[in-house]
């Protein structure tokens, strides 16, 4: 399993010219999945493969394969 610390400390290329996942958007479902943890009541798989996020178009966003990876990783881990 994943800690929290784990979560927190995690980091994704950053993307440019490709689309990317929106940075605002990945962090904060990443805190809100720390937290929980934190807290003792960790995400399900489920809401964690439902985890959307807005595309980037013409601006920084996070390499998509790598937030897709990372949160097939948590998800696996909540199993």
């Amino acid at each position: 399993m994943l800690s929290s610390t784990e979560i927190r400390a995690t980091k994704f290329s950053v993307t440019r010219w490709r689309e990317g996942y929106d940075k605002e958007e990945v962090d904060a479902f990443l805190a809100r999945a720390a937290l929980a943890l934190d807290t003792g009541n960790p995400l399900s798989s489920l809401e964690i493969v439902n985890a959307r996020f807005q595309p980037t178009k013409f601006r920084e966003g996070y390499n998509q394969n790598q937030v897709d990876d990372f949160l097939d990783r948590l998800a696996q881990a909540d199993k």
